[in-house]
């Protein structure tokens, strides 16, 4: 069982292992994945280097901590394989937050935020991360690290941590979304409909930017978010007295989301469920 196993893993590896180029991270890749993935709780360098055959600690740490490749290979080898397995019209792409609950202040953007996994505010580091879905079936394409204020207003803190010069610039979550999506776009990775939840939803800048690229999408946003009818006109109305306006304005005026669904027209639809038993 445990051949047959590994023998799947290195088929489902080969186009990674090809992107990768290196010999020496040929080898190192599938013993990390296989520690990652196989049985124990303990997934760190030690105990995966102790149970890989003919590798070391220090090279499979140095793989991991010291190593340093292109990321772009991978990547492209990444979205052909789920644009084959789950693309198309009907796909769906996920934008959402995932949070690594950590320890310290050393990682990366760790800092005290809302963490997702936790479902309240802990020390984690936060993730943008989009994903290309068909029917049941999810295959996470991109995450990016998102660095709050306390480390973008702190150069010496990146700088000691080795942050990339072009990774210092603060960018809000939407931002990296949008950045993501357009790199997958330009790869040709095929979907139907963006979707996200309310902590994207809330962007004007972010709903603004998907329908400026022609995209279907579908977003939450908050109960209190202000909203105006579908026929809403900016206008330059001519001020009766005092200076006159320099902007224009709605000709409507905004009500909460929750009040625009509560006063909405309502068609019940009723749904059929078949069991069908086998005997």
């Amino acid at each position: 069982m445990d051949a047959d196993w590994r023998q799947d893993l290195d088929r489902w590896l080969a186009p990674f292992m090809e992107a990768l180029g290196h010999k020496a991270r040929r080898r190192m890749c599938p013993a990390y994945i296989a520690g990652l993935i196989g049985p124990g709780d303990r997934k760190s360098i030690q105990p995966m280097a102790a149970k890989a055959e003919d590798i070391g600690y220090d090279r499979l740490h140095h793989f991991i901590a010291a190593g340093v490749w292109d990321s772009a290979p991978l990547e492209a080898a990444l979205w052909r394989q789920a644009d084959a397995l789950v693309g198309g019209t009907d796909g769906w792409l996920i934008v959402d937050d995932t949070a690594l609950p950590k320890k310290g202040r050393n990682s990366v953007g760790v800092a005290p935020q809302y963490a997702s996994a936790l479902g309240k505010n802990a020390n984690c580091q936060t993730m943008v991360s989009v994903t290309l879905a068909r029917g049941e079936v999810p295959v996470m394409l991109s995450l990016r690290l998102f660095l709050p204020e306390s480390w973008a207003s702190d150069p010496a803190r990146m700088e000691r941590a080795g942050v990339p010069d072009e990774q210092r610039q603060p960018r809000t979550k939407p931002a990296i979304a949008i950045e993501e999506i357009d790199r997958l776009r330009t790869a040709g990775v095929r979907f139907g409909c963006v979707l996200a939840d309310a902590g994207y939803g809330l962007s004007a800048d972010f709903r603004q930017a998907l329908s400026e690229r022609d995209l279907t999408w579908a977003v939450g946003i908050p109960a209190r978010q202000k909203v105006y009818p579908a026929d809403v006109a900016l206008v330059f109305p001519v001020a009766g007295r005092g200076r006159p306006r320099k902007r224009h304005v709605p000709d409507s005026n905004s009500v909460a989301a929750q009040t625009m669904l509560e006063g909405a027209t309502w068609r019940r639809v009723r749904l059929l469920a078949w069991i069908i038993h086998e005997r």
